[in-house]
């Protein structure tokens, strides 16, 4: 069972490297990532009884997905569109 996890995990790394034009679907690959490492704490969590971590690292990831579509909706704002390309980073 633990090879499906680190098959989602790796699946979501390809995904971010591959696909990274949208921020949109860099996003969504992010979003994988953290379900697949939010399943592994899952089953951490079911054998050792203790669900206190899980709440936590349910918190982060819903904060870090807020973060993510407010950057969306900032970048869609001022830049009209989610390209990557469309903003200078230097």
């Amino acid at each position: 069972m633990n090879f499906f996890f680190f098959f989602f995990f790796f699946f979501g790394l390809v995904s971010l490297v591959y696909i990274r034009k949208h921020l949109l679907l860099c996003l969504l690959s992010l979003e994988f990532i953290v379900l697949s490492l939010l399943l592994m704490v899952f089953k951490v969590c079911l054998s050792f009884v203790s669900f206190y971590l899980y709440v936590m690292f349910m918190t982060f990831f819903v904060c870090e997905g807020v973060l993510g579509l407010s950057i969306l909706v900032i970048m869609i704002r001022f830049h009209g569109n989610d390209y990557l390309s469309s903003i200078y980073l230097w």
